[in-house]
């Protein structure tokens, strides 16, 4: 969802840094671009270990994860990232069910796909951080997608921004398309596992025709 559907991510990572830095805990702006997807209480401990060696105490992610929430709504524009929704379309065009998997497990996000993206997205096809116990680079995400949608890991395709979620897809055996919508090396995310990369969501659905056409000759093999 961020980074793919909404031009979201610059303001995860301000929501991130800033909650880290109230409670003077060191971080950085970029790093965060490299946690994209994990569960909310994953990047904190990730962030406790480096800190104080531990994980933190459930009333600490609590309290660290509602103040980065705050920040992020009180951000949050909710821009849709362009091209999404040509790449939505012409997918549907294709015959493919379309499945939401995320990491984010807010509100104020998921509630608001029926507004910006009307038709595309049902709740009995999304997988949020609610529904698994181990969230990405995990295969547990994709796992129950493909689960949800009734089919194999062949007959499905993933796109995704952020190398925990190539690893998690790549790691379900899904083929897998980067879009490289942030600051990351293009190399960052061909080396978590992806199939194919494009430099934006725009052009992904440029290329849509000829790119499906020859993955379904590629499948067929």
């Amino acid at each position: 969802m961020d980074g793919v559907l909404y031009d979201s991510m610059p303001v995860h990572a301000r929501a991130w840094e800033e909650t880290f830095c109230s409670y003077h805990i060191p971080c950085t702006y970029e790093e965060f671009y490299l946690h994209e997807g994990r569960p909310g209480f994953g990047t904190i401990n990730l962030i406790f270990q480096r800190t104080f060696q531990r994980d933190a105490t459930q009333q600490e992610i609590d309290e660290i994860y509602a103040m980065k929430c705050r920040l992020f709504k009180q951000y949050d524009e909710q821009l849709i990232m362009p091209g999404a929704l040509d790449v939505l379309a012409k997918a549907k065009a294709s015959g493919l069910k379309i499945v939401l998997v995320t990491g984010s497990g807010q509100a104020s996000l998921l509630d608001s796909l029926d507004k910006n993206f009307p038709g595309y997205f049902q709740p009995e096809l999304m997988i949020t951080a609610y529904d698994v116990i181990h969230g990405k680079p995990h295969p547990e995400p994709y796992l129950q997608g493909l689960k949800k949608a009734g089919v194999s890991s062949r007959e499905a395709i993933v796109v995704e921004n952020a190398p925990m979620g190539i690893a998690s897809s790549v790691a379900a055996g899904i083929y897998t398309i980067a879009v490289n919508t942030g600051p990351l090396e293009n190399r960052t995310l061909l080396d978590a596992g992806a199939d194919v990369l494009y430099p934006s969501m725009q052009a992904l659905a440029d290329d849509w025709e000829p790119f499906f056409f020859q993955l379904l000759h590629y499948q067929k093999k």
